[in-house]
């Protein structure tokens, strides 16, 4: 009797054992419903621009992320989190669940075609350099992180001169002039309210710096940006900053401002002092120092008398190797590599003042011109885009700000979040 009770006891120990094991061989088979969320960036998102919040946000949950460069326009890929589907349903923006298996196959088709996994790390600290009495017309990119609602910090000559810079990973500079000229809007404007006002701001902040002049304080500024630069930062620049930014550090300490502005003359020598090893992204250019002319230097390509849209202005992406050239890829992820035109204070580069060193991110077809750059200057990087706002073709002073909300989709600004998603790259990957 105790022989088969105990001989029972065996097989329902057995039994037991052989079911526990099919559970566990049928659980390896059937994948997690829902191992990671996937942030599609083709023409299937609804809101491009949003995407690019919540991938900040993921971070901002210490989610390891993964930049899928080249697949589907540049998708996210982080892990599943309730929290950041629900944020991506509040938003607008289009994601999707999948599996273990579904990951796996996606890594395959990345492994085996030019496309690249970039791992997310940590979202950059960012600053936006703009001046107290900036308009909304100011600054696409400020418009364009308040839509996709990320996190910024506001700059002026005040913080980067008393070195805030040391406390942000990423900066961005506009329509902002570092020659002190004031944008060169003197002959339109100088009677106008705000151009007197900019002029009283800044006249007012170079005094309380110790400067005697207006030029004086924005090169010095300059200087400590590209002291952030070379420190390990990264910039952004679009429309007036990109040259004005490179005429500043070029003709460090030399007066290019002429007497009308300031009240002195210009230095006579002024073009055989620049320095071009202390610029950028351009060389051999030479200024254009007439007050009355829109205009800063002989780099921009902007051609204000051939007004022909968006559409026939366009411009084009280069394709980059994704495994090889990581960096410039990242820049231009999209969902298109044909982009509308817009116009700026500074539109394109002509293609001979770029130097060789740096690397041409998209161009406009044979017209000599580039519209995007981007280069390594000592431990950090910049890239300049020109054009003012990538969905207001002809942007006029005065003109209300764009609505995004109307162009959640625009490649061009996709572009510029591009740039600012950059940075939260893992830092071995982003060696050009």
């Amino acid at each position: 009797m105790l022989d088969q009770i105990s001989r029972s006891a065996q097989r329902r120990k057995s039994n037991w054992l052989i079911s526990a094991l099919l559970v566990l061989v049928i659980s390896s088979f059937i994948a997690p419903l829902s191992a990671e969320l996937l942030v599609p960036m083709d023409n299937t998102q609804n809101n491009h621009l949003k995407a690019y919040g919540i991938a900040f946000e993921g971070l901002k949950q210490q989610l390891v992320g993964k930049w899928l460069l080249n697949y589907r326009g540049g998708s996210f890929l982080f892990p599943d989190s309730d929290a950041l589907a629900a944020l991506c349903n509040i938003r607008g923006v289009r994601f999707e669940r999948i599996s273990s298996s579904q990951v796996a196959a996606i890594l395959t088709e990345i492994q085996a075609g030019n496309m690249e996994s970039v791992t997310l790390e940590k979202e950059p600290k960012i600053a936006v350099y703009i001046p107290p009495n900036t308009l909304p017309w100011d600054d696409a990119v400020s418009m364009a992180l308040e839509y996709a609602e990320i996190e910024y910090d506001r700059l002026w000559d005040d913080e980067v001169l008393d070195g805030k810079l040391n406390d942000y990973d990423w900066l961005h500079l506009h329509h902002e002039d570092f020659t002190g000229q004031y944008g060169k809007f003197y002959g339109s404007y100088r009677n106008a309210p705000w151009y007197q006002n900019d002029v009283k701001v800044s006249e007012t902040m170079a005094q309380n710096k110790g400067f005697a002049k207006v030029w004086q304080l924005k090169h010095a500024v300059a200087e400590k940006i590209r002291d952030f630069v070379i420190g390990g930062g990264f910039l952004f620049a679009m429309c007036a900053a990109t040259d004005s930014f490179d005429l500043a550090l070029a003709a460090r300490n030399v007066d290019i401002v002429d007497s009308a502005i300031d009240g002195d003359g210009i230095d006579p020598m002024y073009q055989k002092k620049l320095d071009y090893s202390r610029t950028f992204a351009f060389e051999n250019f030479s200024l254009k120092t007439n007050p009355y002319e829109y205009e800063f230097s002989d780099i921009d390509a902007s051609d204000y008398s051939r007004l022909r849209g968006a559409e026939a202005d366009y411009f084009q992406l280069f394709d980059f190797s994704a495994k090889y050239d990581p960096v410039p890829t990242m820049l231009t992820q999209n969902h298109t590599n044909i982009i509308d035109g817009f116009l700026g204070q500074t539109t394109s580069f002509f293609k001979d003042k770029v130097k060789k060193s740096v690397i041409i991110l998209a161009e406009v077809p044979n017209q000599n011109e580039v519209k995007y750059v981007h280069g390594n200057i000592g431990k950090g990087t910049f890239t300049f885009y020109g054009g003012h706002d990538p969905e207001d073709y002809q942007h006029k002073v005065g003109d209300p700000e764009t609505i995004l909300d109307l162009h959640k989709n625009s490649p061009g600004y996709r572009l510029i979040l591009n740039n600012v998603l950059f940075p939260a790259a893992e830092k071995k990957q982003l060696k050009t």
